[in-house]
């Protein structure tokens, strides 16, 4: 299966790879509640790690330089859930990080329309071409 994932992940658009990143928060995420739910307070954080890790890691990609006020919204919406997560796992409350991943949904299902439409499209020559066409102009993810 890893080397089916490898393979997919490698054929991959650039906003097919975040949508990825979004799916493997979510995926964490709900590991966190299990454990939650279990009272497993080793397995809730490292759950919750790797998806702020995640979260880290679209944050340090962004081109605030290139992206503008979408780079800008976006930045804000890591730290925010960010923070979001990091408290429902201080609290070991499954309704804060489901509110956290409720809101992670959300934009990973915005970044999955701007995969349908390019798929509409033409290929542009660049992932900066294909969030053009998408309506997110001088956006970089």
């Amino acid at each position: 299966m890893n080397e089916y994932r490898g393979r997919t992940l490698e054929a991959a658009s650039a906003v097919e790879l975040v949508v990825a990143l979004y799916d493997g928060i979510i995926r964490f995420l709900y590991l966190a509640c299990e454990a939650v739910d279990r009272g497993d307070e080793e397995a809730r954080r490292a759950a919750v790690k790797r998806a702020m890790d995640i979260i880290l890691h679209l944050q340090a990609r962004l081109r605030m330089d290139v992206g503008g006020r979408p780079a800008r919204a976006l930045s804000e919406f890591y730290a925010v859930t960010f923070a979001q997560i990091l408290q429902g796992s201080q609290a070991a409350s499954r309704p804060k990080l489901e509110h956290a991943i409720s809101c992670v949904r959300n934009v990973r299902d915005a970044w999955r329309e701007v995969a349908r439409e390019g798929d509409l499209k033409p290929a542009p020559a660049s992932t900066e071409g294909a969030l053009a066409g998408a309506g997110m102009q001088g956006w970089s993810a």
